[in-house]
């Protein structure tokens, strides 16, 4: 029995066709990853947030056991950070409160390319942190007072470096394009978090009881 042979011939893609697919799957690219970039800057937004309001519960349980009172109003020597805290040291801070704190790792922005995550309260160090601390926050009897928040600021366009910040009224401070697009975080002493542009963050710090605002810096 002979085989049968076809006349039928693979019909192959036109150039031009070709590039009518190759268009298509680039106008497809230039629509979808807009989309994927958003909503993973929508997700880390979202894993800050979530990070300041987990150190807010913190604040709020650790001075059930220690008069009322946060680390920052506590001696050292009694198991706070008062006279470290006013030095621009944010590291002891949050060391003292590491029972309170779930894991070291809520102290990292996921947005920071500064600062390294670490799993580990053991080898924690400023380097593994991304949030601010309030110096002049003593104590929950100011719901609204700043507690902490993300620390990518500049003051007049020069950014802020580590150390104890000190803040009068009307200094030029505004976040970096850093992290959240010059949008920053800040965690209240009530728990709440507020997402703050640089005009509202000034606003805020102008309502404080205190003329020079002082911010711990890692």
């Amino acid at each position: 029995m002979k085989p049968r042979c076809s006349n039928q011939r693979t019909k192959a893609l036109t150039l031009v066709e070709v590039l009518v697919v190759i268009t298509v799957l680039a106008v497809l690219v230039a629509i979808i990853l807009p989309g994927l970039a958003a909503a993973k800057r929508k997700s880390s937004r979202l894993g800050c947030v979530s990070n300041l309001k987990e150190i807010g519960l913190a604040y709020l349980e650790w001075p059930g056991d220690n008069g009322d009172k946060y680390p920052m109003e506590i001696s050292v020597t009694n198991g706070g950070s008062m006279e470290l805290v006013v030095t621009g040291n944010v590291l002891t801070t949050f060391l003292v409160m590491s029972n309170e704190l779930s894991t070291p790792k809520i102290l990292h922005c996921p947005e920071d390319t500064e600062h390294i995550k670490t799993n580990s309260f053991a080898v924690l160090a400023s380097s593994n942190i991304s949030y601010f601390i309030g110096a002049d926050v003593t104590n929950g009897a100011a719901p609204q007072a700043i507690l902490s928040g993300d620390d990518n600021f500049e003051i007049g366009g020069v950014p802020v470096k580590f150390g104890l910040l000190e803040l009068s009224t009307g200094t030029p401070i505004s976040w970096t394009a850093a992290r959240h697009k010059f949008v920053g975080n800040l965690g209240m002493a009530d728990g709440s978090v507020q997402q703050a542009t640089s005009f509202y963050l000034r606003q805020l710090l102008q309502q404080t009881s205190v003329a020079t605002n002082r911010l711990a810096i890692p």
